[in-house]
């Protein structure tokens, strides 16, 4: 019976804790608004870094299933197909000069069709040894990424040597492209001389001093021209297919590689890349504080009621304000996937002139580290701006993020 009592009394705590923990989780999330201000101020010590020594496992590799990594997006599919073109039928000569003219138009299509049988293997080679490539790669990123989830030391060299297999796995995935894209221009010329091929045995026809079995193989070697030609056009087309897959799969990988080298500068994982949130979503409410007046200065390009996204006050050293940076940002562009961003300086306007002159250079710094942080997230540096100006309604450098 006791026990009974002990249990039923331990149930409530348990389910008291769960409600604490999401009430809790309710206020923070309320608190972590769309436009967020970071800064060092106060005696609170929650949001300072604590750095935690390597745990045990970060000497070996973790085993991982790449299709199920977070930070890994699955490779295209590349076509199957094996384009294997059928045997011209041999010919008897005639003695004719149409016979003549199809026995050359006969040697024309077996020795196409030998060059495609030849694409079709070289083909079959690229496919398998970008699958190789794909595979590789996305088991080294599976790997970085899970380091960089649970956590490890800044640069931490293990992750680094990593991160350049992947890089290497990939440049090699760009080459295995360049490939795709000679086969195609070989088949290109290919599927010119089919072409001409078949015009020219339609044409043969007219030819006077034909036999009837002339004729006959003729009809014959243009229904296999036909096909032949039909294979090539396949076949050119399911490279092209194959080439415009692998080719925004690469550019997308070489974003990805560039956030997961941010992360390891950090010791820690953001997200998915910038440049990959594409997603709208309906916006939803948000609450900030004023803004600072930017008219008076170089932010005149700025409304004087513009609210920035995100406010970085570096009012101490190792101001950490890379994770919710980007939060706001991913945040922002998954309402608005064209968004371009201002990043502004802002200095304090008071004091001495060589005060105030010391403030503008560190504060545009400031800046230019945060504009920096950004790329390297993953957003193209063509949708960032900067600029600087000073402001009365500061105390400390700080630098803003604007949405436009």
């Amino acid at each position: 019976m006791n026990g009974t009592l002990e249990g039923i009394a331990l149930r409530k705590l348990q389910a008291v804790a769960i409600a604490t923990a999401l009430l809790l989780s309710g206020c923070s999330w309320k608190a972590d608004s769309l436009w967020p201000t970071f800064s060092g101020d106060g005696d609170q010590k929650s949001g300072e870094k604590i750095n935690v020594p390597a745990s045990s496992a970060e000497g070996g590799d973790p085993l991982l299933d790449p299709s199920q990594s977070p930070g890994a997006g699955a490779p295209p599919i590349l076509g199957t197909t094996n384009f294997t073109p059928g045997q011209a039928t041999p010919g008897s000569p005639t003695g004719t000069a149409v016979g003549a003219r199809v026995g050359q138009l006969r040697g024309e299509l077996q020795a196409m069709d030998a060059r495609v049988l030849q694409h079709n293997a070289r083909l079959q080679q690229v496919r398998a040894t970008t699958a190789g490539n794909a595979q590789r790669y996305h088991g080294t990123v599976a790997a970085v990424t899970a380091r960089l989830q649970l956590g490890t030391t800044p640069g931490n060299p293990v992750v680094i040597s990593q991160w350049n297999a992947a890089q290497a796995d990939l440049d090699r995935l760009s080459s295995d492209i360049a490939a795709l894209n000679s086969l195609s221009n070989a088949v290109a010329d290919d599927a010119g001389v089919a072409e001409f091929l078949l015009e020219s045995a339609r044409a043969t026809y007219g030819l006077g001093g034909a036999i009837d079995e002339d004729h006959r193989q003729l009809g014959i070697l243009e229904d296999e021209t036909n096909r032949s030609q039909v294979l090539v056009q396949r076949l050119l087309g399911e490279l092209d297919e194959d080439i415009g897959r692998q080719t925004g799969y690469v550019a997308n990988e070489r974003a990805r590689l560039t956030a997961l080298a941010n992360g390891i500068k950090q010791g820690q994982m953001f997200g998915e890349p910038l440049s990959s949130m594409s997603s709208p979503i309906v916006p939803g409410r948000a609450t900030a504080g004023p803004a600072a007046n930017l008219g008076r200065t170089g932010g005149a390009m700025l409304a004087n009621n513009t609210r920035p996204l995100v406010v970085i006050r570096f009012d101490r050293a190792d101001v950490e304000y890379e994770q919710p940076l980007y939060t706001a940002l991913s945040r922002t562009l998954e309402r608005r996937p064209d968004a371009r961003f201002d990043v502004v300086s802002v200095a304090p306007a008071g004091g001495s002139a060589s005060d105030i002159r010391r403030g503008q250079t560190q504060s545009r710094r400031n800046a230019e580290a945060v504009m920096s942080a950004i790329a390297d997230m993953g957003l193209p540096a063509n949708r960032l701006s900067l600029s600087s100006t000073t402001s009365a309604d500061v105390v400390t450098n700080e630098v803003h993020v604007y949405v436009r």
